[in-house]
């Protein structure tokens, strides 16, 4: 028997939806509004970096920590709660009288948004299929495009760049309510026992404890981890040094060059959209296999020393290949690690998606620095290489058990399947 009705699972579907292109709001806000808001403290072009800095550590903080208390905290608490602070630190940013006071808010709004996204991917693995944690992954790029117009809408009318976050935190607000009045719906535990839920001792689920250390000593949560790294360094550097290389690498103008970026994160887009419908056909595995190996191929169409456009096919190969990337690897975590530990594996991942979006694109950058930036195609195909290989070591070392339960499991209302395995981790 289900235990999920149809109306609620397609009203969480929705609300994760708006999650996620909210997610994607705040993040783009600061490209735009920084020369005004630089102008308005009298602070160096340069200071952004301080804002960027205690946003990261937030993010990495909350994300981690999240997957570590989502069993006690319950997953709709910590979405309407995380999403309150979220729009509480985007409310600081519209009314803030000086840079410091910006940071700290930067720091309650990583914080905010690193919870909601480990919540709400954590949930997403256990609840939906490679479809909709595809096309999830794909509005948060939505929300990333539509963050920049709404701060261009509010200069171009004329008005402070404090309107543009104001804005946003309205949408945020509007959806801690919406978290907050589904609290219920987003749990995702069974009733205690089989009479009250009028189901067999078959479909009961089976409860297990695991304290964290048990999760930290997994191999194949750190080689997730670190896979994390690797994918998140690979698709930021590639959209961060594509223009330098094809200006001053392939002799391409500023123009043309930056209609090429564009197409590297369309691709992206696309791709999301595109192989959540593959993946739903063919399974996760395969599609992360063949996705993995084509963003080897791409890197090497890149390195390979020839026309701007060979560069360019590389780029768009990429971005089309590494689209489900992400969302898969998610998706496929509790495969890996096992159901009990996938909460805390999937904080981690997050976390560790920041660090490479930070770290690894920095270091490429030294390494253009010093040497020129036609290495950039080598350090990505390096970097690709790298990921096929950790993905499949992990896979190898996954605890090898079934995230769905032993039982027949009966539809759910989105057409998955809802089975009675509902794990129940030990914080401690």
């Amino acid at each position: 028997m289900s235990t999920t009705p149809p109306r609620p699972r397609a009203a969480l579907l929705l609300l994760s939806y708006l999650a996620f292109v909210s997610l994607g709001l705040p993040d783009s806000l600061l490209g735009v509004g920084w020369t005004s808001i630089r102008g308005d403290f009298g602070v160096p072009t340069e200071a952004v970096g301080l804002v960027l800095t205690a946003g990261t550590i937030g993010y990495l903080t909350s994300s981690v920590l999240a997957g570590f208390t989502l069993a006690r905290v319950g997953v709709g608490a910590l979405l309407a709660g995380s999403t309150l602070l979220a729009s509480l630190a985007l409310v600081g940013f519209s009314v803030s009288p000086a840079l410091a006071v910006l940071v700290g808010c930067a720091l309650l709004l990583g914080l905010g948004s690193g919870a909601v996204d480990s919540g709400l991917n954590a949930y997403a693995a256990a609840e939906f299929g490679p479809r909709h944690m595809n096309w999830l992954h794909a509005f948060f790029g939505l929300g990333v495009a539509i963050g920049p117009l709404i701060m261009t809408g509010v200069l171009s009318a004329g008005l402070a760049w404090r309107w543009g976050y104001g804005i946003v935190a309205v949408v945020q607000l509007v959806l801690a309510v919406a978290f907050a009045l589904t609290v219920r719906a987003w749990r995702r535990d069974v009733p205690a026992s089989t009479e009250a839920a009028g189901a067999t001792p078959a479909e009961t689920p089976t409860v297990v404890r695991l304290p964290v250390r048990a999760t930290l000593r997994l191999p194949a949560v750190w080689s997730g981890t670190v896979a994390f790294v690797l994918y998140v360094g690979i698709e930021v550097s590639a959209g961060l040094w594509a223009f330098l290389l094809l200006t001053e690498g392939r002799g391409l103008s500023a123009a043309v060059a930056g209609g090429c970026v564009s197409a590297y994160w369309g691709s992206l887009f696309v791709g999301r959209v595109v192989q959540g419908l593959v993946a739903e056909r063919l399974g996760a595995g395969l599609v992360l296999r063949a996705s993995l190996a084509g963003m080897a191929v791409g890197a090497a169409l890149i390195a390979v020393p020839g026309p701007a456009g060979l560069a360019v096919l590389g780029l768009v190969v990429v971005g089309f290949a590494a689209a489900p990337v992400f969302p898969l690897l998610t998706l496929t975590t509790a495969d890996r690690v096992g159901a009990a530990h996938a909460d805390r594996a999937i904080g981690l991942q997050i976390g560790a998606s920041g660090i490479g979006a930070a770290l690894v694109p920095a270091g490429l950058g030294v390494l253009i620095g010093n040497t020129s930036v036609q290495v950039l195609g080598s350090g990505l195909l390096v970097l690709a290489l790298a990921l096929v290989v950790l993905y499949e070591w992990g896979a190898r070392r996954s605890t090898g058990r079934p995230t769905a339960s032993p039982v027949p499991a009966q539809p759910g209302g989105d057409g998955q399947t809802s089975g009675p395995v509902r794990p129940v981790v030990d914080g401690r």
